[in-house]
């Protein structure tokens, strides 16, 4: 197949391209490389450009006639989004509508968009199955999710059809070392945590320690990246057979809270990190772990590194390689 990976050369879009250039698809990778890296694509060609720019995007499309199209550029920092609000909305929204709206023209039927968790907010019991009202905390959620109802909408208007993937905590790295999390002032705490026993930082921050959970601190749910990379493999399956669009949580449906993942990490590492107790973020939820049975039945998708130990163990040794 032609495809289109957006963002292809950030953490997710670039194990992604490795999944599905291993099975032999042509790939053309749209990246701005502003939080990306060219050498994290090992498959494909790599255009440098921006979702905002319609010429490229109209030239692109009607060069390469795509079959389908993965989306994985935008913004991500939850307290950034907070503070700089207008940002998310452009950065993910707008260009969403930009990139949506090129598939409808040139006939691209097929569709995978990289969504979030952060839809949910704060929930009842603090699991999120996809039926779950949606109650974004924070701009970024707010602009995900308004980019689910564009693709919702113009998939009832269109021969458009798309699977929104909602991630929960991403993290981990290439199990084979190739390539792994390289995000500039990163604030996934697994990937901050191993930072601190590289050295790379002095500490790192507990963001609030009063919330309504065993040990005050938030949990959540901790997937491989490896793991998240095959069910979009599986989704674009799922579409090419011919499925009708579907909206799916990816997670393994368990969490461990911030001091858990902290005192894993000293473990493993033997470092013992310095952590420092800060008030609560804006904008976190204290609880947030998937109810995500939907994609295992439908996709017949299966973890393969659902193990906390393995998640941070890639991680650092990502982290130690320091490739880029």
């Amino acid at each position: 197949m032609q495809i289109l990976i957006t963002g292809g050369a950030g953490y997710i879009g670039s194990h992604v391209v490795k999944a599905l250039g291993k099975l032999g698809h042509q790939l053309t990778i749209l990246d701005n490389l502003s939080t990306g890296h060219k050498q994290a694509i090992t498959f494909g060609e790599l255009v440098v450009g921006d979702l905002n720019d319609e010429k490229l995007l109209d030239e692109l499309f009607a060069a390469k006639k795509f079959d389908a199209v993965l989306h994985f550029a935008g913004s991500i920092v939850v307290p950034e989004s907070v503070e700089n609000p207008l940002k998310y909305y452009s950065n993910n929204t707008l260009n969403s509508y930009r990139l949506i709206s090129a598939c409808v023209k040139h006939k691209v039927h097929q569709f995978i968009f990289s969504s979030t968790a952060a839809v949910y907010g704060m929930t009842d019991d603090g699991a999120a199955s996809e039926e779950t009202a949606k109650k974004p905390m924070n701009p970024y959620g707010h602009s995900k999710l308004m980019t689910e109802q564009m693709l919702t909408d113009t998939a009832l208007s269109s021969p458009l059809r798309f699977v929104a993937l909602r991630y929960f905590n991403v993290s981990g790295a290439d199990p084979e070392g190739q390539i792994g999390q390289s995000f500039p002032g990163a604030t996934h705490l697994i990937k901050v945590a191993c930072e601190t026993a590289c050295g790379k930082r002095d500490h790192i921050k507990v963001f609030g320690t009063d919330y309504p959970t065993a040990d005050g601190t938030c949990v959540r749910d901790f997937i491989h990246v490896s793991d998240l990379a095959e069910a979009h493999v599986k989704a674009l399956e799922y579409l090419v057979e011919g499925h009708a669009s579907e909206i799916v949580n990816c997670g393994y449906g368990h969490g461990f809270s911030v001091k858990e993942v902290i005192h894993k990490v000293r473990q493993i590492t033997g470092v013992n990190i310095n952590a420092i107790e800060t008030p609560r973020r804006p904008g976190d939820p204290a609880v947030v772990m998937s109810k995500a049975e939907k994609i295992r039945k439908l996709f017949g998708w299966k973890p393969k590194y659902d193990d906390l130990d393995l998640i941070i163990k890639s991680a650092y040794e990502w982290e130690k390689k320091g490739l880029y």
